[in-house]
């Protein structure tokens, strides 16, 4: 898919109706994937945009007091606004103002959208211990499953990381292998196969993260699946 750039709303000629054209041609791809119940990048790459406008907004009292300036650029980590010197233009700064003001309401409803298939396919996720969990849980294997053919196997690694003055928790996952479950190869027994075959792990935390709905893997299940396992981790469900 796609992308808008980072500062696609002040990028180039700022016109209204072509910037709203530009927009409109963005979402309404993000949403044919939402319609197919693929969620991820476009989820998070349309929540960033919306990010850039909110802080370009609220950083509007500071614009003004720096100008004359021309926005040349936002940075990824802080969105901090990168400028270089021109003239005040107050029609520019109208044009952006209802630029922002479109674009901010249009991708909120976007959002929404996407927010409720992924809150929907959340409350489909049930996660249980495979075995004893031991009290290292900072990795292992989680198994994947929406009970149709194979299981997914994959091993984790958590890690946290600091943006903003703040902790946030992080989860690096590694395709292992798919197994298919049956009464005889239940999840104990894929778990022990993966003890004896995998030794750099000879006790790992092995959580079972089971669908109760048959969406795309990579695009949908996968990504809410390791959001929903942090959480259940860090809380010590």
């Amino acid at each position: 898919m796609k992308s808008l750039s980072e500062t696609w709303f002040a990028d180039g000629y700022i016109d209204f109706e072509l910037k709203k054209y530009t927009l409109l041609a963005y979402l309404q791809e993000v949403n044919k994937y939402f319609y197919e119940h693929k969620l991820y990048p476009q989820l998070a790459d349309v929540i960033f945009h919306y990010n850039n406008l909110v802080a370009f907004r609220e950083n509007k009292k500071f614009l003004q007091e720096q100008f004359p300036k021309k926005l040349t650029g936002i940075q990824m980590e802080r969105l901090q606004v990168l400028y270089e010197q021109m003239m005040k233009d107050d029609e520019l700064m109208q044009q952006l103002e209802e630029i922002i003001h479109y674009a901010s309401k249009q991708m909120r409803t976007t959002i929404s959208s996407g927010t409720e298939l992924y809150e929907m396919v959340e409350g489909k996720l049930k996660i249980s211990p495979v075995g004893i969990i031991p009290l290292e849980q900072n990795e292992g294997y989680f198994f994947l499953s929406n009970g149709i053919a194979f299981t997914r196997v994959y091993e984790y690694r958590l890690s946290i990381y600091e943006k903003h003055d703040e902790k946030f928790r992080s989860m690096r996952t590694e395709f292992v292998d798919s197994w298919h479950k049956t009464i005889t190869n239940t999840y104990e027994n894929i778990k022990s196969q993966l003890v004896k075959s995998r030794v750099h792990l000879p006790n790992p935390a092995v959580y079972l993260v089971y669908a109760e709905v048959n969406l795309p893997i990579e695009e949908t299940l996968l990504p809410i699946a390791k959001r929903s396992l942090v959480r259940y981790i860090s809380t010590g469900a």
